[in-house]
């Protein structure tokens, strides 16, 4: 039972707001500890992940074209591009991109959206751009809520896309641990009922977006009225 001291330091980092690196760092080396191996042997099989990982290189290298293609005004252009668009709100387009991410997600292209190099040069630009071209200048906690529904869109499309593809590693995890315990299972199998799963997750998120647009206008509409009500109060006191 000793090894599971490792799930206690996880659960006792997180309760305590630690940084979440260090406490699974921590949590993998008490567990490869307490299970008898030696700590520079714990440390070289981190070192060896690291290394065998090939992919770390390749984002590293993408993170300074992305900030170039920022500097030269990637923003301002995706803003122009969707302003221009008069049957585009916000809902509507994070739709188009939750089905995007999960068709090509399904199909393995899981790099081809993210954070860094899709959410915040063009989604939530966009994102910002349609609802501001409807309702005006947004008030800081409006912009932060559209920002924060376009990572969401990506998080959910990549989540629940990339189990119906059968070479992606959480399907393979999962078969790891089913044959472990005795259950075999093809990935095929798993990736088949993946399908309903992803289709539930589309149509709930989708009718959360479709209605994001009439949330987005009456929390608008309140912070107009607040400003006025606070304006009309301050002009009293002046004179």
């Amino acid at each position: 039972m000793l090894p599971l001291i490792g799930i206690l330091i996880v659960i006792a980092g997180f309760a305590l707001r630690f940084n979440p690196l260090v406490v699974v760092a921590v949590a993998a080396i008490a567990t490869g500890v307490a299970a008898g191996h030696a700590t520079v042997d714990v440390i070289s099989a981190f070192g060896k992940a690291f290394i065998d990982s090939r992919s770390v290189p390749v984002v590293w290298l993408a993170l300074p074209v992305i900030g170039l293609l920022e500097r030269t005004g990637l923003k301002e252009r995706a803003r122009t591009v969707i302003a221009g668009i008069r049957v585009a709100t916000t809902g509507r387009l994070l739709l188009a991109y939750l089905a995007l991410r999960q068709i090509t997600a399904s199909l393995g292209l899981t790099s081809l959206g993210g954070h860094p190099q899709m959410v915040r040069p063009l989604i939530a630009p966009m994102a910002e751009a349609a609802a501001e071209t409807r309702w005006g200048e947004l008030p800081d906690h409006t912009r932060n809520r559209v920002k924060a529904n376009a990572a969401a869109v990506d998080n959910i499309g990549l989540f629940f896309g990339e189990d119906i593809f059968i070479a992606i590693g959480s399907i393979l995890l999962i078969r790891g641990f089913l044959d472990q315990n005795g259950i075999h299972v093809e990935p095929t199998s798993l990736a088949l009922w993946a399908v309903p799963t992803a289709i539930c997750a589309f149509v709930i998120h989708g009718t959360r977006l479709l209605l994001l647009d009439r949330s987005l206008r009456a929390e608008i509409a309140r912070g107009g009225a607040g400003s006025s009500l606070a304006s009309v109060t301050q002009d009293d006191h002046t004179r």
